[in-house]
């Protein structure tokens, strides 16, 4: 058994102590003849001797904070900007988006035009009749129009549920006519929504109406110009409707309303209405509302328009539908017209002012 010795390195020989103490001592002495004899001059010329003496980049840089040090001054020849490709450090540098030579090589931009020819194939008209339930005779001539017209029923009617439920059987589209807050002093009716309610609240009355109307699909709102220009009391019936599955048809009782933005930003069909057909009930009134939806349906493609049960308005329809063929037009359900609309309004917000 042989026992391993360590390896030791041989170490360089060291100076003795005494010469190294000697050398300081010279220097020291050295140092304090020439601050002696030469003053602030001789201590200026220290860092110059160490520089002659010492290898290169063993003195320390040393920082200079007199008034005389030179400096550098960058000239700016425009205020500064921020930029996305500029790192933003404690003074933003300035630099263009996109080089000079992209620029110069790019070509011209395109003018997109806002406008859009209507999409192939005839004019799309969907109709809406609301304020039913309350007027058993005037339902039943509603009931009694082409299944494409989609009909909307006041929640607080005593006849509702079974009239609606007979309106789902006979085809139609069946609504909530949804009261809501009107300006002024009108009145939409008891369980209506309106501008303070607790969010809870408003889906109370909402699921309310809801359970009272079978087989509704969506919602449109009775009278509402107040509560559908606000956006808190909106947002509730918005979140329970995408919960279940039902699109909002904005009547449009007010330029401020904001029902078609707040539905959609809770992934809610919804669009609004083009024309009132029956705001003067007359029917030279009726037949001018009616020309004036035939004229944005050929514009657009597709337009909505909105009727009450009054026997001039019923009896317009009945006749405009019977000929909406041969006059060229396509009677579609709301539903498909709501999906056109929104299509269309997203194509043409893609495409920008003119």
């Amino acid at each position: 058994m042989y026992r391993l010795e360590p390896i030791r390195r041989r170490r360089r020989p060291r100076p003795p102590r005494a010469l190294l103490r000697g050398a300081d001592a010279a220097f020291c002495v050295l140092l304090l003849l020439a601050a002696a004899v030469g003053g602030s001059r001789a201590v200026a010329g220290i860092p110059a001797l160490l520089a002659a003496i010492l290898p290169p980049g063993v003195t320390p840089a040393q920082a200079d904070d007199s008034p005389g040090a030179p400096f550098v001054a960058l000239r700016l020849d425009r205020p500064i900007t921020a930029s996305r490709f500029t790192p933003q450090l404690l003074y933003p540098l300035v630099a263009h988006d996109v080089p000079a030579w992209l620029i110069a090589h790019a070509p011209a931009p395109q003018p997109r035009l806002r406008a859009e020819p209507p999409p192939p194939g005839p004019p799309k008209v969907a109709i809406v009749i609301d304020d039913l339930g309350a007027d058993l005779a005037r339902t039943d001539r509603a009931l009694a129009l082409p299944r494409p017209v989609a009909l909307s029923f006041l929640p607080y009617a005593d006849a509702t549920p079974w009239l609606a439920a007979e309106a789902e059987r006979a085809g139609h589209d069946v609504l909530v006519h949804m009261p809501m807050e009107a300006e002024g002093e009108h009145d939409p009716g008891p369980l209506a929504l309106t501008v303070g309610l607790a969010p809870d609240e408003i889906r109370r009355r909402l699921d309310a109406a809801l359970q009272r109307v079978p087989g509704a699909v969506g919602l449109n709102n009775h009278m509402g110009s107040r509560f559908t220009a606000g956006r808190d009391g909106l947002i509730p019936v918005a979140e329970d409707l995408a919960a279940r599955h039902l699109f909002f048809f904005d009547s449009r009782t007010t330029p401020a309303t904001q029902v078609v933005a707040v539905s959609h930003a809770f992934g809610v069909a919804s669009t609004g209405r083009d024309v009132f057909l029956d705001d003067e009930q007359t029917a030279t009134a009726v037949d001018a509302q009616l020309a004036e939806l035939e004229a944005k349906a050929r514009a657009q493609g597709v337009a909505i328009a909105i009727g009450h049960p009054h026997d001039v308005t019923l009896a317009a329809l009945a006749a405009w539908t019977a000929r909406a063929g041969a006059r060229g037009f396509v009677l579609i359900p709301l539903p498909d017209a709501i999906r056109l609309k929104t299509e269309r309004e997203a194509r043409l917000a893609l495409a920008g002012p003119r």
